[in-house]
């Protein structure tokens, strides 16, 4: 898209972009009814996965022991990636998948009729691409975040969606971690009271991955021209799910601020000896720490930050605050008030460890054992794996639909719009264009693994998974 190339040589044009977006909210036909969509049930579910680097790897891996999953198709723009992936297929006994290799070749995968899910990850700058020609080739889309940087690549999204009947879904996974989880059944059982607050965030230090890993380069190069928040979703989604964003509200507006750029020129001046190389010559933009607050439709906030360039501990906070109590996490902890007008003056230990037993989501409790031991950040992505595959097989709506999508990722657009312009308030446009008003919360999803054949005996820990 014009807009994106635009966008890496200055932010002139996000005054029509604003203005462009705001009227397609107006205009736009529709109404959330990707919301519940419900495709027909596949038995069989065929996968083509794009992109086998780390995430890949793990996501083939995984794959490959849900029942009734497999994996067609391998495409990667390095044929050594699809040989490594092809024999893990073969070692483990799996039919052989068709190749796919070249820069484009993801192309010639979303029109092959060998698959029903394309699932990507690829780098950020092809997540919104790779979705839509998907879609347009008759397969789900199951994309790795942030799923789109753009408000254009949101709305394409949305409206390529509803137009195909194909669900889109980004592969949030920390809305599968056991806390999350966990958090999530103390707010819909009202153990938390009426929820007025959440934090979430990704605070990772990811400076050698930036600076030395040739192949994530591409990470670096994004953050060079641009401010903002643009990875928030890890942090900001399961805040979303207890919030009931899309499902009964929705974002109003937000402001943006963040530090100064500092941690990746020192790091780069710390660890690369050569004085004209690319990555200590390059002026980042992007701040250390960016802090986002968030209003809701219902009057509550939030707020997300992100760090990716300074030496701190990993967190994404993840604190939920309501009328009785609060959960937080890294590490977990819960303040109740047990007796009403008693306070929570302080984190009670026992209570938390007696909940986290007795209100464990249901999935956690019936599949957590068997995705501890697969693996991938503890368990979460085989999780969110198995939850989606299920959905397909019998036909039921996604956890997760096209216009959380959207409404979480707008923020890579909104959060720079709102630093270069210092911190003004920006309108969320309204993906669902006022089918929030009548989604339906979602409920405690759940597996019937005898269904699926599936007792987890034979699964084996995947030695590529990533833990954080």
């Amino acid at each position: 898209m014009t807009g994106r190339r635009d966008f890496l040589k200055g932010t002139l044009w996000m005054g029509a972009v604003a203005l462009a977006g705001g009227a397609r909210c107006e205009l736009a036909a529709g109404g959330g009814e990707m919301a519940t969509f419900a495709a027909p049930p596949l038995r069989k579910v065929r996968v083509g996965c794009v992109g086998l680097g780390r995430r890949g790897q793990g996501a083939v891996h995984r794959l490959a022991q849900i029942p009734g999953v497999v994996i067609t198709a391998l495409c990667d723009v390095r044929h050594e990636m699809v040989i490594w992936q092809r024999n893990y297929l073969a070692k483990a006994g799996k039919p052989a998948a068709r190749e796919f290799v070249g820069e484009e070749a993801w192309k010639d995968l979303c029109q092959w009729d060998g698959v029903d899910v394309i699932y990507n990850a690829t780098p950020w700058h092809l997540h919104a691409p790779i979705a839509l020609g998907a879609m347009r080739g008759g397969k789900h889309a199951f994309t790795e975040v942030p799923a789109a940087m753009t408000l254009d690549e949101c709305w394409e999204l949305v409206e390529t969606s509803e137009k195909t009947k194909r669900h889109c879904m980004q592969l949030e996974n920390c809305c599968y971690g056991e806390i999350e989880m966990l958090a999530f059944n103390l707010c819909h059982l009202g153990l938390l009271g009426e929820l007025t607050h959440g934090e979430g965030a990704y605070i990772h230090d990811l400076r050698w991955n930036n600076m030395h890993d040739y192949y994530l380069n591409w990470r670096l190069r994004w953050n060079i021209p641009h401010k903002g928040n643009q990875y928030p979703t890890h942090g900001l989604g399961p805040i979303c799910q207890y919030m009931d964003i899309n499902r009964g509200d929705r974002f109003d507006y937000l402001v943006s601020l963040e530090s100064q750029s500092a941690g990746f020129a020192s790091y780069a001046r710390e660890t690369i000896k050569k004085p004209d190389d690319w990555r200590r010559t390059a002026n980042i933009q992007m701040g250390d720490m960016n802090t986002t607050l968030i209003k809701t439709a219902k009057g509550r906030s939030i707020m997300v930050q992100h760090d990716v360039s300074t030496p701190r501990p990993y967190s994404r906070i993840n604190l939920i605050s309501g009328t009785k109590g609060m959960l937080c996490d890294y590490p977990y902890r819960l303040a109740v008030e047990t007796k009403p007008g008693a306070g929570a003056h302080e984190f009670n230990k026992k209570l938390a460890a007696e909940w986290r037993t007795k209100y464990a989501h249901p999935l956690w409790k019936k599949a957590g054992e068997i995705a501890q031991k697969v693996g991938g950040h503890g368990g979460m992505d085989f999780l969110m794996d198995l939850r989606w595959a299920y959905c397909l097989q019998n036909g039921l709506p996604l956890d997760m639909n096209v216009y959380d999508l959207a409404s979480w990722c707008s923020l890579c657009e909104l959060t720079e719009k709102s630093v270069r312009n210092r911190s003004c308030s920006v309108d969320v446009p309204d993906f669902t264009r006022g089918g929030w008003k009548t989604t339906p919360p979602l409920g405690l999803v759940d597996v019937d693994l005898a269904k699926m054949g599936f007792d987890g005996t034979g699964v084996q820990k995947d030695e590529s998974a990533l833990s954080v």
